[in-house]
């Protein structure tokens, strides 16, 4: 996936020509499609963090999903309208999913929306951590695997935030003592990580998620194998 991208779905081919044009001088990384056959491709292919879309049915689409194909349904999406448009265009736009309407003609206020749509995601990001199977929810103090919740204790979450950050990293002993139980000595001798990893490991395996919570025997534990 390429940093700051934009799919561009616009079938008059002056007004995307320009568009794509701008945007990318503007540094933005841009997908064009003349169709919305050919953008819910490209979404699939490129998973861009924008869509910018000239009609509202590929917004209801790229909402809906479709049977076997992979898409993020919750991508940022801003409608495209003619200059002028009444507010009743503009509603059936955002009735359809869009995240933001702006008329055809404003470039600026266009790429103003698109950035502020790019910060807002990030900020959620930040957030919303996924690794394999595992989506951490770090705001809501939620763990999930696919769609199932996962119930742990606070530090049972504490431990798989901390595992998810770099989920292929083993985090020795030491260092999760410190910085979840804070215990700052290498001198104590407990049994506290591996009991809470063990739980941790059972309650993510029982909601699905199977090879996790790894013991690096000696070091400590990383979350993926």
């Amino acid at each position: 996936m390429a940093t700051n991208a934009v799919l561009l779905a616009d079938h008059e081919p002056g007004s995307r020509e320009y568009l794509e044009r701008h945007l990318r001088d503007d540094g933005f990384t841009v997908f064009g499609a003349a169709w919305t056959s050919r953008a819910l491709d490209l979404v699939e292919r490129h998973a861009p963090d924008v869509v910018i879309a000239s009609e509202a049915d590929l917004c209801r689409r790229l909402r809906a999903g479709e049977p076997g194909r992979r898409w993020d349904r919750n991508v940022p999406v801003i409608v495209l309208t003619e200059p002028g448009a009444d507010a009743v265009a503009r509603v059936r736009a955002l009735e359809s999913g869009a995240d933001d309407v702006v008329p055809r003609d404003v470039y600026l206020e266009l790429v103003a929306r698109v950035r502020a749509l790019l910060r807002r995601a990030m900020l959620v990001q930040a957030d919303l951590v996924e690794a394999g199977p595992i989506v951490v929810d770090r705001r809501a103090r939620q763990v999930r695997v696919g769609d199932t919740p996962v119930r742990l204790s606070g530090r049972e979450f504490e431990l798989v935030a901390q595992l998810a950050s770099e989920p292929r990293r083993v985090f020795t002993k030491t260092e999760l003592l410190r910085d979840i139980w804070g215990i700052r000595t290498n001198d104590i001798r407990t049994r506290t990580v591996d009991s809470h990893a063990s739980r941790l490991r059972r309650k993510l395996e029982a909601a699905g998620a199977r090879d996790v919570v790894v013991n690096d025997w000696g070091v400590g534990y990383r979350l993926l194998d």
